[in-house]
């Protein structure tokens, strides 16, 4: 088959290395994100570095895009991490249509930050869907699901990396193979069990140390490594990032406060409980061990 690719960074990138490799089918074109101010797009500069056709269009959305995409007259079209809104002149115009992975298990989680919900919303399994988008979002019908647990420890950084990212690769490649032979399936999504979550933003990741102990760590982990979860001390906006669970009793410390500070990380009281973050975050600042920031027990976040 004659392939397109329209994604970016290192996802897209890692799609687009291991298609290569294959040399089943020819990609014809590559539509990448546009360049940083002070970064190129990783799947951009791969695609050239293959001597590929690449495209970096503000919008998807553009006529030039889609005049360019449809020129190339492909069979199939692979959607691999894409942020734009792709319209349907583009969704459409392939022969055998067009495929996109989704970090969730559709219809659950349909959105741009489905990894982040699924834990914040205290979930114990999650997965990927490669579906057929539609003119609605997320709402495609689904070619193919793989379904992964999150352990009590698990951030958005080690889901996805260790776990959704690879599943993500081999469940496309397997998913291009399943369209080549003509058996790929399109099972119509349960639009009545749907959820859909925007972006999770700053405001999102604020923490409220009288709620339950799982619910702040299922905060802090489902920020982490962004938004990130964030409280204020003395007027400055930290951060927290590796959360664990300490206790999950009844304790008489106020919400908020500094329990213990050692080598492993910071302890918080919470209303029934005691949560332990290894990093934190000041104001616009890098990334520390808790330890080596200058907090000191009883010190209360607000």
């Amino acid at each position: 088959m004659k392939l397109a690719l329209i994604g970016q960074s290192a996802f897209g990138k890692s799609v687009l290395e291991k298609l290569a490799d294959r040399a089943e089918h020819e990609i014809v074109g590559v539509f990448a994100a546009p360049d940083r101010p002070r970064s190129r797009e990783p799947l951009a500069v791969a695609a050239e570095g293959l001597g590929l056709s690449v495209w970096q269009f503000d919008r998807m959305r553009d006529q030039e895009c889609i005049d360019a995409f449809r020129a190339l007259d492909v069979d199939l079209c692979v959607m691999a991490y894409v942020t734009d809104i792709v319209p349907n002149e583009i969704i459409d115009a392939p022969n055998r249509g067009t495929i996109q992975y989704h970090p969730s298990l559709l219809p659950l989680h349909r959105g741009p930050s489905s990894i982040n919900w699924a834990i914040i919303q205290g979930e114990t399994q999650t997965g990927l869907s490669i579906f057929w988008p539609d003119e609605g979002l997320d709402t495609g019908p689904i070619l193919m699901q793989k379904r992964v647990d999150i352990g009590p420890t698990d951030s958005v950084g080690s889901l996805y990396f260790n776990h959704l990212y690879p599943m993500g690769i081999e469940a496309i490649l397997e998913s291009i193979d399943l369209v080549a032979d003509g058996a790929a399936p399109r099972i119509a999504q349960d639009h009545s069990a749907a959820t859909y979550e925007g972006w999770c933003g700053r405001g999102d990741g604020e923490i409220d140390w009288t709620q339950q102990v799982l619910t702040v760590h299922n905060l802090i982990r489902g920020c982490d490594p962004q938004p990130g979860a964030w409280s204020t001390l003395s007027g400055e906006s930290v951060a927290f990032f590796g959360s664990s669970i300490v206790s999950s009793t009844n304790i008489s410390t106020q919400p908020g406060t500094i329990q213990d500070i050692d080598e492993t990380g910071l302890t918080v009281a919470t209303r029934n409980g005691s949560v332990k973050v290894k990093r934190a975050r000041v104001g616009r600042g890098p990334k520390s061990a808790a330890i080596e920031i200058g907090f000191s027990i009883g010190d209360r976040f607000s």
